[in-house]
């Protein structure tokens, strides 16, 4: 991969976004080899989470610009192949995604990181839904996204403003999960992802599949489905293995199966 790195290491897959002289804006390239870092995560039974991240100072800067006003190129496509494969991909992917957001989260990259289950920030960090300053609309999931995690009103208002966020604004509006210091980001976030990689990989994937199912089920709806995937975790491996650990009073050995 050119724009990638990807790695597998203790079950962790771990993928930077590497066009750090360009704030790790997105091109198709880009976006095509980070899908295919997403489908062999999906697939590879030794990868149990997954950590995203951005090289240099920043998370992205979202589509490169360049790219998208080149001759030929079209909008509606660099929406369709580049980032709804990569949205879909991430929610549909049953192992916990963590995101640690190192620097500026802007336009399509604040929302690929609103899509992951877990973000970290770097203090440093900022996010911007950048789209209003040059006359586009949100996408990558954002208005799906934003307003489920921050209110409606609040949502509209940073999108049509473009007023840019800091870490501990994103914190206070529910946007992330934690604010780190930002020489110390990428420790925790590996300490994170190796932690989860070790967990009950089949009942996060299970609990994600429930999540993605209450943003449009009804509470009948919901308990109906819990009921089916709590029947499926209970016959997993990690279940009896978890059970069996608890009243052996010993840590559970895991093997996400």
């Amino acid at each position: 991969m050119n724009y990638i790195d990807f790695t597998i290491q203790n079950g962790v897959g771990k993928i930077i976004l590497n066009r750090p002289d360009v704030l790790n804006s997105f091109t198709m390239d880009m976006a095509l080899e980070m899908q295919s870092a997403l489908d062999e995560c999906a697939s590879n039974k030794e990868v149990r989470s997954i950590l995203l991240t951005g090289a240099g100072r920043a998370f992205s800067a979202g589509q490169d610009l360049a790219a998208a006003m080149a001759p030929g190129a079209d909008i509606k496509v660099i929406v369709e192949k580049q980032y709804n494969p990569i949205i879909n991909k991430i929610r549909n992917l049953e192992k916990p995604v963590i995101c640690a957001v190192n620097g500026v989260a802007a336009g399509a990259g604040a929302n690929i990181a609103f899509a992951c289950d877990i973000i970290l920030s770097a203090t440093s960090a900022t996010y911007i839904q950048a789209f209003s300053k040059i006359g586009l609309v949100p996408d990558s999931g954002g208005t799906f996204f934003l307003p489920r995690l921050i209110g409606l009103q609040r949502a509209t208002a940073l999108m049509m403003l473009g007023d840019k966020v800091t870490a501990e604004q994103a914190l206070q509006y529910g946007m992330i999960y934690k604010v780190i210091p930002d020489d110390q980001l990428m420790a925790e976030a590996e300490k994170l992802a190796l932690m989860m990689a070790q967990m009950a990989t089949r009942g996060l994937g299970l609990t994600k599949r429930l999540l993605n199912a209450s943003l449009d089920n009804n509470l009948a709806q919901q308990l109906t489905l819990e009921g089916e995937l709590q029947a499926a975790a209970a016959k997993t491996y990690d279940n009896q293995e978890g059970v069996k650990a608890f009243l052996e009073k010993r840590k559970p050995v895991f093997k996400g199966e």
